[in-house]
């Protein structure tokens, strides 16, 4: 960060040209760029892709509200659709949500874990639709081998600071394989600006600026470790956890060959979710749910009023978070267990 500043090299400069080959790299995609935040980066992906007014994407309604937000603000109208029991978009629900307007699929890379994407691919092959990934969770999680981030025709990735890899505040990336829409995406997070300076489209301003750049190159050397710890605290929690009839836990990284999980965070259901949750406070032990505890449908002010997703009003009624980071000691996840275990015995 101080060389940086010693270069007063701020914008758009060789440290963020080193993130953004590194992330390409990392994901097995031939173009990398980074932009101010994980909203704005899905926003310019779907305009690059030529979404707009008059077009509907479907994505999951378990997601942070982002997810929609960029669909609406590309101009589209977002639709939303069933999870299913991993927590990941459902292939029914979305195969059935398909009309003559739909543009796109968004799979939401949820928790650190890649979607069943053979069936999403299925789908949109078949309609002729686009897939934009929300991998803003997902960064180093793979499925069948292949990489989130490199499934779609973009995909967008979120540093904020509690993501996997986290920068000092907001920032994005995304990745593409087409030459096409990483160049229509470098111009619009850029005023659309083209390399000499000249406009040449409407664009906005969303760049991912060095110093964030300069910190995420330094963690970036950390995130296979970081990445491991977390499969490490995940086999913990499963171990320790795995016996009780009314817990379900997320797969564990050693029992699915197709999913290689990053453990993002360590969503669990409980049919006494409240009551658990209240003892676990009173034990030291803190836990969440997720965005206000509501998927997107169920926040009134953004107009879903017939959305009928009955499977995931019942998840929001059973999902929570447990502690998953890699400042937790064995001894910390373990006193976790106990808590829960002594919770369910009492």
């Amino acid at each position: 960060m101080t060389a940086v500043m010693d270069r007063g090299a701020f914008i758009l400069q060789s440290d963020l040209v080193e993130f953004e080959t590194a992330l390409a790299g990392f994901t097995g995609t031939k173009y990398g760029l980074g932009v101010a935040n994980g909203t704005d980066a899905l926003i310019i992906a779907l305009r690059a892709a030529g979404i707009g007014s008059g077009d509907e994407v479907i994505v999951p309604s378990h997601t942070y509200v982002a997810s929609a937000a960029s669909i609406h603000f590309a101009g589209a109208t977002p639709v939303l659709v069933e999870c299913g029991a991993d927590h990941m978009i459902d292939p029914a629900s979305a195969a059935a949500a398909v009309t003559s307007r739909t543009r796109a699929i968004m799979p939401v890379q949820l928790n650190g874990r890649t979607c069943d994407m053979d069936a999403i691919q299925t789908i949109a092959g078949r309609h002729q639709l686009l897939i934009i990934e929300d991998a803003a969770q997902a960064l180093g999680s793979r499925f069948k081998g292949r990489n989130a981030g490199s499934f779609g025709a973009a995909a967008e990735f979120s540093f904020y600071p509690a993501k996997i890899l986290g920068c000092f505040g907001d920032g994005g990336g995304l990745t593409t394989n087409d030459p096409e829409m990483a160049r229509t995406m470098g111009l619009l997070r850029d005023h659309g600006r083209d390399d000499g300076g000249t406009v040449v489209t409407w664009g906005l301003n969303s760049r991912l600026d060095n110093l964030h750049a300069a910190v995420l190159n330094v963690k970036f050397r950390q995130l296979e470790s970081e990445i491991e710890r977390r499969r490490q605290i995940a086999r913990l929690y499963r171990e320790g956890l795995g016996m009780i009839d009314d817990l379900v836990l997320p797969a564990g990284p050693d029992n699915d060959p197709d999913h290689f999980d990053v453990y993002q965070n360590y969503e669990v259901e409980s049919g006494r979710r409240d009551e658990l949750r209240t003892q676990l406070e009173k034990d030291g032990v803190r836990t969440i749910i997720q965005w206000a505890g509501k998927p997107v449908h169920q926040f009134e002010g953004l107009g879903f009023k017939n959305v009928r997703l009955p499977f995931t009003d019942l998840l929001f009624t059973r999902c929570f978070l447990l502690p998953m980071n890699t400042s937790l000691t064995d001894d910390e996840v373990e006193y976790i267990c106990d808590r829960v275990r002594s919770f369910y015995l009492s």
